[in-house]
């Protein structure tokens, strides 16, 4: 095993101890601190979620920027510590931890018998997707990259799968398996948000700035036929919920347009909160890299 390995590997144990150990005020407490550290030292991603609010955001103060940072910060170190404590979760427990702004949107979806292509982002507890659906509907295959640890990518397929009935697809080579998927019924997630190479990408407006959207979810609707159903998790209190758009139908329209309601339903997302969204990366370096300098 590579030290890097071990070193992921210890510091996932002493982080698994200390949820399994510490109750959950205590947790959010050490999570709060973890964040004003991480905040006042990692200078190279404070700068780059900067960078991004400033572009999205023209019209905010510079103090307000500084906080909508400051409370990333804070999130993403809460929605790690909760990934991890519900790693082990049954489906009751998702459904005591996550509720629905309106899920006859969903419900209808799942009713028609149509395939559902879900699409989401690194937004909020994303990880919280696949669980979700399982538990109230059955069986779900998410494409993701393969980490680069292999010990820590074990680790994440058995957390995402052991009690409910979900599958990993790498993204990498991932197409014919995602049609495999869909043909044994399954639903299929997907998370496009992110920069894409301009050969499996198309270039549209994203808070009203050029950047690449990944067309991958748009292809597979296409090809099956599918309702392409954007939906996304978000912190409601001290628990969360799901907010889903309504679907698309992929048999009525192009690969264009459901490509850009993805990224439509994605900008309303983070509008509403932008301190839950992953802007720790150069979102708009494809076109705009001066941005970051």
């Amino acid at each position: 095993m590579k030290i890097v390995d071990l070193a992921y590997l210890a510091l996932y144990g002493v982080l698994k101890f200390l949820v399994w150990c510490l109750p959950y005020r205590a947790l959010m407490i050490l999570s709060r601190g973890i964040a004003c550290v991480a905040y006042a030292f990692n200078f190279k991603h404070r700068k780059i979620i900067k960078a991004n609010l400033r572009f999205c955001f023209p019209e905010k103060s510079e103090a307000q920027i500084k906080q909508i940072t400051r409370n990333t910060y804070k999130n993403f170190a809460k929605f790690a510590f909760d990934m991890l404590k519900n790693q082990n979760a049954t489906k009751e427990r998702i459904k005591e931890l996550v509720s629905f702004d309106d899920i006859s949107i969903i419900q209808k979806a799942f009713e028609s018998k149509r395939v559902i292509v879900f699409i989401t982002a690194h937004f909020s507890c994303w990880e919280l997707i696949p669980a979700i659906y399982a538990s109230y509907f059955g069986a779900i295959s998410v494409v993701s990259r393969t980490l680069d640890s292999k010990v820590m990518n074990e680790k994440l397929i058995n957390a995402r799968t052991k009690h409910f009935d979900v599958e990993l697809i790498d993204k990498v080579g991932g197409a014919k398996k995602m049609l495999a998927a869909i043909k044994n019924g399954r639903a299929l997630g997907l998370l496009p948000d992110q920069d894409a190479s301009d050969s499996e990408s198309l270039v549209l407006e994203f808070f009203g700035k050029k950047v690449n959207w990944n067309v991958g979810a748009s292809v597979i609707a296409k090809k099956t036929n599918a309702l392409l159903l954007p939906a996304f998790v978000y912190q409601k209190g001290d628990k969360y919920a799901v907010r889903c758009f309504e679907p698309m139908d992929a048999s009525t329209h192009s690969k264009e347009e459901l490509t850009l309601y993805q990224a439509k339903c994605c900008e309303e997302m983070i509008r509403a909160k932008p301190d839950e969204y992953f802007f720790f990366h150069k979102r708009f370096k494809r076109f705009y890299n001066e941005i970051y300098g």
